[in-house]
């Protein structure tokens, strides 16, 4: 990997070079499991499976998990699916909304190349949904 990249291209390295090795067919966990491998490997610090909670006006209303944060600025969510979908940006979004980290990566594992795709949410408090 180049010095100077950025981590999301430092991470999406890693993703290609378990995509490769592995190939489809495998459970989500293995994919996450070798990622991690790759990410040690190369130096980025991360954490798996962060537990979160969901705050509202106060108060805790929920508690999700995090595939992998990368140094608290680049969440990771992985799927092993054959198309990604709505919901699954959408729960990226929320995901994003709920750690005030504003980008992610939402890597598939299930299709024989395997897809990314960059998700920037700008949240602002005072924006009307």
């Amino acid at each position: 990997m180049e010095q100077g990249s950025s981590i999301s291209s430092k991470v999406i390295d890693c993703a290609i070079e378990v995509s490769r090795r592995l190939g489809t067919g495998f459970l989500e966990s293995v994919y996450e499991s070798a990622l991690c491998v790759e990410l040690e490997k190369h130096g980025i610090s991360f954490r798996q499976q962060k537990a979160l909670k969901v705050i509202y006006k106060g108060e805790v209303v929920g508690n999700f998990v995090t595939d992998i944060v990368i140094e608290n600025k680049l969440l990771i969510e992985l799927k092993v699916v054959s198309k990604i979908g709505i919901a699954h940006k959408a729960q990226v979004i929320n995901y994003l909304k709920a750690t005030g980290i504003p980008v992610a990566l939402l890597l598939n594992f299930g299709t024989p190349k395997m897809g990314v795709q960059r998700i920037v949410h700008q949240y602002n408090e005072t924006e009307v949904i």
